[in-house]
């Protein structure tokens, strides 16, 4: 078992945010948002599956996620695939931020969170999505996108899902 540290070889506290981001919605950007005092810098991982087909393409994704926080030198958005943790160690990173809706995303979570500290001694930080995004998850925006419907409030300010 490996010893985690809280601060990388550069004494910087570097986190990433994995994920699909398919898409980005209001409760993910709530979690950056309140992670970033935490950390020096903050990598947003988009996680492409080959054996999955995305709603939205990676580089929509990733542009979109610029776009909301193009004005924070801190964050970065990246696009991965593997293991969580083989990017954690590329990019030096010693924590992992991921946020918790419901009771199901604990235990998963949690199951994770010991995995990745097992192979790599990373640490795993937690948020509780805040009330008012609990009810918003990428699966409920993509099928209210399928029925025609307007989904800009569960979306970071200003992003427009053009040409979905």
């Amino acid at each position: 078992m490996k010893t985690s540290q809280c601060t990388n070889q550069e004494g910087g506290r570097i986190a990433i945010f994995p994920g699909s981001f398919d898409p980005f919605t209001r409760g993910h950007e709530s979690i950056v948002r309140r992670s970033l005092p935490l950390f020096d810098r903050f990598i947003i991982a988009i996680g492409v599956n080959n054996d999955k087909r995305p709603f939205m393409s990676t580089e929509q994704r990733l542009a979109c996620i610029k776009e909301t926080f193009k004005d924070d030198p801190r964050v970065e958005v990246v696009s991965y695939s593997g293991l969580t943790v083989d990017l954690a160690r590329e990019v030096g990173a010693n924590f992992i931020v991921r946020g918790v809706r419901l009771i199901q995303d604990f235990e998963n979570e949690k199951h994770l969170a010991e995995i990745n500290r097992d192979l790599t001694g990373i640490e795993t930080i937690l948020l509780y999505t805040l009330p008012e995004y609990s009810h918003i998850s990428s699966s409920i925006v993509r099928e209210l996108i399928r029925y025609g419907q307007d989904v800009s409030a569960y979306l970071p300010k200003g992003v427009k899902l053009e040409g979905i």
